[in-house]
């Protein structure tokens, strides 16, 4: 015959067993046996919801706005756009830069991602047929991958940040034989002064 206090010290163990069965199957239930994850993501409740959204970094699609783009300075010598002028020998028969503001940063070399400002005019008139001035937009590349002329390829090399760098460059170099829709001639030299903002 069972005593109240056995009964008692029964119905407690009984109860508790209860309770950590039901711990055990909620552990279970949240997360798989390969994974930490105690979340199962698509099971959020609004409460959930409103936590996540309020705390979650604001996600974005642009590479250049994750990576944190690069402006161009508000202050110093390359907050300013340059005046470039078309002195060109004749014929323009190699690639000659000239460096307008020595650099003091870190040095764009092949396999560099750099970041530039640039103004580009023709040699024959000093005519300007594109500037990332005129869109208030730096413009992006990585030396070596032929993604940008062969002038800049081997004209920007050797730059500093903070530099500002004069490219006279040979139609070879540049758009060669076919130019470039009706802004750049056929075997047109052209002049770039590029200014370096990140390497």
């Amino acid at each position: 015959m069972t005593t109240p206090r056995n009964e008692n010290t029964i119905l407690r163990r009984a109860a508790s067993l209860a309770a950590l069965a039901s711990v055990a199957a909620l552990i279970a239930g949240c997360g798989s046996s390969s994974s930490s994850s105690t979340i199962t993501v698509g099971n959020e409740n609004s409460q959930d919801n409103k936590l996540i959204t309020q705390t979650a970094p604001t996600q974005t699609t642009s590479t250049t706005a994750a990576a944190g783009a690069v402006k161009t300075p508000t202050s110093g010598a390359l907050s300013q756009k340059p005046v470039v002028t078309a002195n060109c020998p004749s014929p323009v028969s190699k690639l000659e830069t000239k460096e307008l503001i020595t650099g003091t940063g870190a040095e764009a070399k092949k396999g560099s991602a750099v970041t530039v400002n640039y103004v580009g005019v023709l040699c024959k008139d000093g005519k300007e047929f594109d500037s990332s001035w005129k869109r208030n937009e730096p413009f992006s590349f990585t030396i070596g991958t032929g993604s940008v002329i062969k002038g800049w390829e081997e004209g920007v090399i050797g730059m500093k940040v903070g530099g500002r760098r004069e490219l006279i460059i040979p139609a070879e170099e540049a758009y060669g034989a076919k130019g470039s829709g009706s802004t750049i001639p056929p075997n047109e030299p052209i002049v770039f002064v590029v200014d370096l903002l990140k390497a």
